[in-house]
């Protein structure tokens, strides 16, 4: 049996079809992902970050946004990021697509934290302006910070045992309860 070959997008044709589509597609190297619905937790900390994130960072030059906002690497990638915040005056003026993040947050499921640790962390890597990558998973509460040194060094923070979640890139701190308001903490070990 023959197979034939999906037909590649060009970045151009991907905006083009993507902002017609109810639901969201995240495309690399001129193939589209589907992206599937999100579970109560996940939507829960998700609105928690973008609100707190976005309360601290009033009156700063920088916003925040969250799930539905394209974030564009190179010529060959547009990913969603749970939340990201941006201080870049041409981010902060464009409708559709945003290139200059500071800050990205995933925020981890059974299906995807694989690939936020691996994949999608090596492409989120590749944006000039990142200065931090954070992973939170609700089920655990778990909270990693990756972040980016002067020489272009990635090291780990892990917050998980603070009462804190430090997002260094904004000097901004939120306490883990406000993270976490609305989800059940896990069972006792």
């Amino acid at each position: 049996m023959n197979v034939l070959p999906k037909p590649k997008l060009s970045f151009e044709a991907y905006l083009a079809w993507e902002n017609q589509q109810p639901e969201r597609h995240e495309f690399h190297r001129g193939e589209v992902f589907a992206m599937v619905g999100a579970r109560r937790v996940h939507a829960v900390v998700v609105h928690n970050l973008a609100r707190e994130i976005g309360n601290r960072l009033k009156g700063s030059g920088c916003r925040a946004f969250s799930e539905s906002a394209k974030v564009q690497i190179g010529d060959d990638t547009v990913l969603y990021p749970d939340v990201f915040v941006t201080c870049d005056k041409i981010d902060l003026a464009t409708d559709i697509v945003f290139r200059s993040p500071l800050l990205v947050i995933e925020v981890l499921s059974p299906a995807t934290e694989s690939y936020d640790r691996s994949r999608k962390f090596a492409l989120y890597r590749r944006i000039p302006s990142l200065r931090e990558y954070l992973l939170v998973d609700p089920d655990s509460r778990r909270v990693e910070a990756f972040r980016r040194d002067a020489a272009g060094q990635w090291f780990i923070h892990d917050m998980s045992e603070s009462d804190t979640l430090e997002a260094a890139s904004l000097d901004c701190r939120i306490t883990m309860a406000e993270v976490f308001d609305g989800v059940e903490a896990p069972p006792a070990a």
